[in-house]
C-alpha cells in the first residue's frame, strides 16, 4: 500500500485548531462511534461533531486529561518493556485512496511497520484487559489507524488503574478493515457530506448528548410532532408495561429467595450462591439540616436543572 499522505502538522497546533482538523474526516476514535461500537460516543454525536453543530460539551473530562498526561509515561514504559524504540508523528495522517479516513497516531515503532496506541484505565475496567482480550472500541481504532497506514500491526499499552502496565499486539485483519471502511464511507458520504443524520439510538450516549442540546424547555411551547411520532409512542408504552411486568416478576423471585434466606447472610443453591448481607451507610439528613441550620443548607445547595419526559395516552 502506498504511505499516507499528511494533512497537517500537529507539532505546534493547539487543542481547539486540532478539532478543527479532524472535521475534514474519519479519525481512529471516531471509528468504533461509527461503527456502534462505543459506548461513550454515538454515530448522531460524531455526525454532529464533523458538520461543527455538537453541543459544547466542556473539557476533556479527568480521565481523558489523564490519559493525555501520562501518554509519555506509557509510551516510555512500553519501549523499555520490549526493548522496540518509539518515535512521535506530529501529524494527521490520511488514507492516501480514502482521504476521508483520518489518523493521529500516538507512537510509531522505529524500523517497523507498526505502531502504538498509548491508554490509561480505570481499575475497575480490569477484567477487559485480561488474556487475549482488547475492548472492541481500541481494537476498532487500532485497525483504523493500519488501514490509514498501511502498517502490519499495531501494539497497544495500558496501564490499569495506575500499577497495572498491559502490552498486546494486535495483527492486521484486512477482513475487518475493509468492512471498516465501507462502514465508515457510508457514514461519510451518506451523512456528513449529504447533510442527513443518523437516525439516534438508545445509547446512553445518545441520552447525554440530547441532554446537553436541549437542557431546558421554553415554558408553554407546544409542536405537532410527524405522524410516526405516534408509532414512537406506542411502542414506548408497551415497553414501559414490559418492564413494569418484568420488575415484579423479578421482586417476586427475590422476596421468595429472601424469605428462604431469613436472617442468614449466605446460601446455597444448587450452583447458585446467594447473599443478602447487611451494610451501613451515612447519609445527610437534608430536611433536618434545612430546618436547624439553614444558612448552612442554602451555602452548600446547588440548583440543578433537568428535564422530565413522559408519553401519555390521551383519554377518549
Amino acid at each position: 500500500m502506498t504511505a499516507p499522505n499528511v494533512l497537517i502538522s500537529t507539532a505546534d497546533m493547539d487543542r481547539k485548531e486540532w478539532l478543527e482538523q479532524r472535521k475534514k474526516g474519519i479519525g481512529g476514535s471516531d471509528a468504533s462511534a461509527v461503527a456502534g461500537f462505543n459506548k461513550y460516543r454515538s454515530p448522531i454525536q460524531v455526525y454532529l461533531e464533523k458538520i461543527g453543530e455538537a453541543p459544547d460539551m466542556d473539557e476533556p473530562s479527568e480521565a481523558a486529561y489523564w490519559g493525555n498526561v501520562m501518554e509519555d509515561v506509557v509510551a516510555r514504559e512500553f519501549a523499555t518493556r520490549t526493548g522496540m524504540k518509539v518515535r512521535k508523528r506530529n501529524a494527521i495522517l490520511v488514507h492516501p485512496e480514502h482521504t476521508w479516513m483520518l489518523a493521529n497516531v500516538d507512537r510509531l515503532i522505529v524500523g517497523k511497520n507498526e505502531g502504538l496506541e498509548c491508554k490509561t484505565a480505570s481499575a475497575f475496567l480490569s477484567a477487559q484487559w485480561d488474556g487475549e482480550e482488547i475492548p472492541d472500541a481500541y481494537l476498532l481504532q487500532c485497525q483504523h489507524y493500519m488501514a490509514v497506514t498501511g502498517y502490519d500491526a499495531w501494539w497497544i499499552a495500558v496501564l490499569v488503574g495506575g500499577n497495572k502496565f498491559v502490552h498486546k499486539r494486535i495483527e492486521r485483519d484486512q477482513e475487518l478493515i475493509d468492512n471498516l471502511i465501507e462502514i465508515e464511507r457510508a457514514f461519510w458520504e451518506d451523512h456528513v457530506l449529504a447533510a442527513i443524520p443518523p437516525e439516534m439510538d438508545g445509547s446512553e450516549a445518545s441520552t447525554v448528548l440530547l441532554s446537553a442540546m436541549h437542557p431546558m424547555s421554553e415554558p408553554d411551547s407546544k409542536i405537532s410532532l410527524p405522524a410516526e411520532s405516534s408509532t414512537l409512542a406506542e411502542a414506548l408504552l408497551q415497553v414501559k408495561s414490559e418492564l413494569k411486568d418484568l420488575t415484579e416478576r423479578k421482586n417476586e423471585y427475590e422476596n421468595k429467595l429472601k424469605a428462604q434466606m431469613g436472617s442468614n447472610e449466605k446460601g446455597e443453591a444448587g450452583t447458585y450462591t446467594i447473599r443478602w448481607k447487611s451494610y451501613t451507610q451515612n447519609r445527610v439528613d437534608s430536611k433536618r439540616l434545612k430546618e436547624e441550620c439553614p444558612d448552612i443548607y442554602t451555602r452548600y445547595s446547588k440548583e440543578t436543572n433537568a428535564r422530565k419526559f413522559e408519553v401519555k395516552e390521551a383519554a377518549i
